[in-house]
């Protein structure tokens, strides 16, 4: 098992892909091609205005900071993410304007090519130890939304502040027990290959 600490700090902040926008990119697989099979960001919205459109890729909102926005798609369905942690999956192909309802919002930004991974977004309380199975070939990703985790048996990996991520895998042929040990809130994020593209 290889666990990768990503803290806060070491984000890079990159252009909404409309240029109307910016995000901080936590990780983006695989890493060193632009048609990844997914990606985890922090959204940064100032200002009211358009999304940016991904084909072939499904999305998840997460409410991290600010009073809440509004998604407005194209198609007439209206969504608003509401403090303290509002969320919301859709297709990447679908059109949609954000309207902000009290001031600038920062999201957490899962997109992940559905021909490719099978995704899911997991909002757990860490109260004390937290034990979960890691699986052959299945990623996680860790973000502290509150208070701290570390990562029990590595002593390696330092301890998650909030807005800290980490990166777990497991390899081929191989599950791993981890545990996780803090106070706090996590998103937890799985991350499986689909059958059709495992080796």
């Amino acid at each position: 098992m290889r666990l990768i600490h990503i803290p806060a700090n070491d984000y890079r902040r990159v252009r909404w892909k409309n240029g109307l926008g910016w995000t901080r990119e936590i990780l983006r697989w695989p890493e060193d091609r632009e048609d990844w099979d997914w990606r985890l960001s922090i959204a940064e919205v100032d200002k009211p205005g358009p999304f940016s459109a991904f084909e072939a890729c499904e999305r998840e909102l997460v409410l991290l900071a600010g009073q809440g926005m509004r998604l407005d798609f194209d198609d007439g369905e209206s969504v608003e993410l509401l403090p303290p942690h509002g969320r919301h999956r859709f297709s990447g192909e679908r059109g949609l304007s954000a309207e902000l309802l009290d001031g600038p919002t920062q999201d957490y930004n899962l997109i992940w090519r559905r021909d490719r991974i099978d995704a899911q977004l997991l909002h757990r309380p860490l109260v004390g130890p937290m034990v979960f199975f890691t699986e052959a070939q299945v990623r996680w990703a860790i973000y502290v939304l509150s208070g701290y985790a570390r990562v029990k048996d590595h002593p390696n990996i330092p301890r998650l502040e909030v807005g800290d991520s980490a990166l777990v895998e497991s390899g081929s042929g191989e599950s791993h027990r981890m545990i996780l040990d803090g106070a706090g809130e996590l998103l937890l994020v799985r991350l499986a290959p689909l059958a059709t593209n495992v080796a």
